[in-house]
This record gives C-alpha cells, structure tokens and sequence, in this order.
C-alpha cells in the first residue's frame, strides 16, 4: 500500500509540546488530509546546540516536550512498576543527570576516578546517597512516557503511524558511554580513541567530524548484541516506524583519530554487517524498519539493504541529469521513502527548486511505498525555515511555525495531491 507522510519535528510545533494543543492537532491535521505517517526527529534530549542527534541519553525522553497538565492526569500508583520495567537503562540515565549537575555540568571523564570509572563499591554508595535526587529523574521519564503514550492514542484514532529515527553513533558524554564503556573505543582516560564523522566531499572538502564515539564492535557481538536490541526495543515502544540514520555505518564507517580538528585523516573501518542487522530485525516488527543510505554508498550496503528486506531513501532534490542516479524519478522502485528534501537540506524554494507543487506531486506519484513531505515544502516556505545545516553548530533546530501560517487553500491542496496520488489512508 502506498502511503504519504510529512516531516515535522516536534519541536517546530507552535508550542512545541505534546499535548491536545500541539501534537495531538497536528495528528487530526494529517489525517484531514490523508496522510498516516508523521516523520519527526530524535525525541531524546538535544545537546547544548538544540541538537538531537547528540543526546545524552540513546533511551530517555525529553521531559521538555512534556504538556504541564498532564501532571494532573497521572496514576502515580503505576510509578513503581514502570521503573522497575525500565531500570536497565533508566537507573543509569538519572544517576548520569544528577552527577552532571553536581559536577557543574563536566563531562564524565573529568569526574573523580572512582565515579568516572565506575567501581562497584562507589556506584552502590552513591546510588544510595543520591536515591531521592535521581527518582526526581525517574519521575520525569515517567511523565514523558504517559504523554507520549497518549499521543500514540491519538495518532493510532487518528490512523496516523508515528516515524522516528535512530541516530546511529552516540554522543560521548552521554549516560549510554558512561554506564556501558566497554561497548566503544575509549582510552583508558575514558576520552574517545576515534570519533565518527564522513570524509571530504563534494559539500565538504574537510568532511564531517561528528564527535560521537566509535563502538567496540567484539564486545557487542560478545554479548550477542543485547544492547542494540534493547535500544530498539524502545525506539518501537515509542514508534510505528524507525529510519536507521547513518545506515551504511552497519557496513563501514569513517573512524577519525580523535586528536585531529578535521574529518581529512580518517579511515574506513568494517562495521559489524548482517549480525547486527539480524540481532536488530530479531526485535523490529515487520516492515518497521527504514534505512538512510544517502550519499556515496558502496555496493555492498544496497545489497545488505535489500538482501534484509528495508527501503532505503530517494530526495528529489539530489535528482540531476545523470541516468544512473537513484535519486532521479525514473530510477525509483517500491522499496524506497521518497522525499522532496530532509531535514538536513535547505526547503525546496531556498534549494533553488521555484515549482515546489512540482515536485510534491513528483514525490507522491512516484512507485516508491512511502512519500514524505517536509512541513516547509507542504507551506512552500523559504531558506528562513531550514532546520538543521550540516557541520554548522549554531542557528539549527530552531524553526517552528504558528497554526494561523498553516494555509487552508495550501492544505487542501495538499490533500488533493495526497488523494488523487492513490495514497489514501
């Protein structure tokens, strides 16, 4: 079944909340114009530069996309057990938040030695001096997760399915580091021995130098992967649909030795390949799963994509005149999401491409199984409403627009494409 979608995050809505007011209207909003699925970003907290893609936790929601009412509504008496269901990663993530804000705010290498390398003895000590502080954590988790369970009952009445991503490397001040560091390159200080990021390009003749640490992937497999099918086992308690951002790092990554300011001197390392994939398909639902293989892909990553069954992704704004391009309409198949742009481009109109209707009928009658829409395309809006710019730390993530910039006669529009496209809900 072919179907459309638009891309929003949640923290471009007007409030940026959850709630009746914000999220819950932007379900019915979709649905009036039939399309089931809403894209959106990381809902993990964002780093200092409203980035979330570099959280400090791969599991904990972001409490301040919480509605304050829903503080009212709460069964306090379900607390207890949601905790004890979720203390692998929870215990960990509020012990991390309390440490961090007695510590000023320092990463965790910089912290005392017996905290920073997590001996036994210290960990149980402060765990026990540090109880009531970290249930406060516990506490807001648990409120993220009752709004967030309610807004899946509004998008599931509204017969919306909710698509999130899943940035693949982590942040290295983060809980998931500290608590798990024989799972990544760390040196013995605990600072990264490399870091993740993308060689020179086209875009970049430095590259990309991310800063999220590099996994140890024999300590995973050791483990037969538990912590990655735990992680997804919670992207799909909060999602219908989960993209895997950064896919071809299953294959291969850019490892960048940490010491270096540029992405220039990094190598390709092999990346763990199908068992990974495997242990993660283990706890997906069927047809859950997206894979981002945007960028110059190797061979060997299409195959691995296909040869698991997972759509890869099309953006009609990397379309040219070359034949072979799998960006270009005549190259699309059924198993690909297509879209006019991402949150990483600039909008179609500041992209250059003037026929923004063009191209969203362009998507939406393509062969491919999903067709995604960003807002900023469906309002037709302009550079000013790009979202994130790739390399660049400041100015991102901060676009938003207001329900009255929302214009009938574009939604219905919209909605028209939407149906006669064949995409009903």
């Amino acid at each position: 079944m072919r179907r459309a979608g638009v891309l929003c995050h949640l923290t471009s809505l007007p409030n940026r909340a959850l709630g009746e007011y914000d999220a819950d209207r932007f379900c019915e909003m979709l649905s009036s114009v039939g399309c089931s699925v809403w894209q959106m970003l990381p809902v993990t907290p964002p780093d200092e530069h409203g980035s979330p893609y570099a959280s400090s936790s791969a599991f904990a929601g972001w409490h301040a996309l919480c509605d304050p009412s829903i503080m009212r509504q709460l069964d306090y008496n379900e607390l207890d057990r949601w905790v004890k269901a979720n203390l692998h990663w929870l215990e960990d993530w509020a012990l991390f938040s309390v440490l961090k804000e007695g510590f000023e705010g320092r990463p965790w290498t910089e912290w005392p030695s017996r905290i920073r390398e997590r001996e036994p003895v210290a960990i149980a000590e402060i765990k026990e001096d540090l109880a009531d502080l970290m249930s406060g954590w516990m506490r807001e988790q648990f409120v993220f997760q009752a709004d967030w369970d309610s807004l899946r009952y509004c998008s599931e009445k509204c017969g919306v399915e909710l698509f999130g991503d899943l940035p693949f490397f982590l942040a290295h001040d983060s809980a998931d580091v500290w608590a798990n560091q024989h799972l990544f390159l760390l040196e013995e200080s605990g600072a990264p021995a490399v870091v993740a990021g993308v060689p020179p390009d086209y875009f970049s003749k430095e590259g990309q130098r991310w800063g999220t640490v590099h996994y140890d992937w024999d300590a995973h497999r050791a483990e037969g992967f538990a912590w990655w099918k735990s992680r997804m086992t919670r992207m799909f308690e909060l999602f219908d649909i989960v993209r895997i951002d950064h896919f071809r790092a299953i294959d291969s990554a850019w490892a960048i030795p940490a010491h270096h300011p540029t992405a220039e001197h990094g190598e390709w390392v092999q990346g763990p390949g199908d068992e990974l994939l495997e242990a993660i398909l283990e706890v997906s639902p069927k047809g859950g799963l997206v894979a981002e293989d945007l960028g110059i892909i190797p061979d060997s990553v299409v195959e691995m994509r296909k040869r698991h069954g997972l759509p890869g992704m099309a953006v009609l704004q990397f379309a040219n005149d070359d034949s072979g391009n799998p960006h270009n309409p005549e190259n699309h198949t059924a198993d690909m999401v297509v879209y006019t742009g991402t949150h990483d481009n600039d909008t179609s109109v500041g992209w250059g491409k003037k026929p923004v209707k063009e191209m969203i009928t362009t998507a939406l009658e393509s062969p491919a199984e999903l067709a995604i829409i960003p807002l900023q395309d469906v309002m037709r809006l302009g550079s000013d409403a790009r979202m994130n710019t790739p390399g660049i730390q400041e100015g991102n993530w901060e676009w938003k627009f207001d329900w009255e910039e929302l214009d009938d006669a574009q939604l219905l529009w919209f909605g028209q494409q939407v149906y006669g496209s064949g995409r009903r809900r």
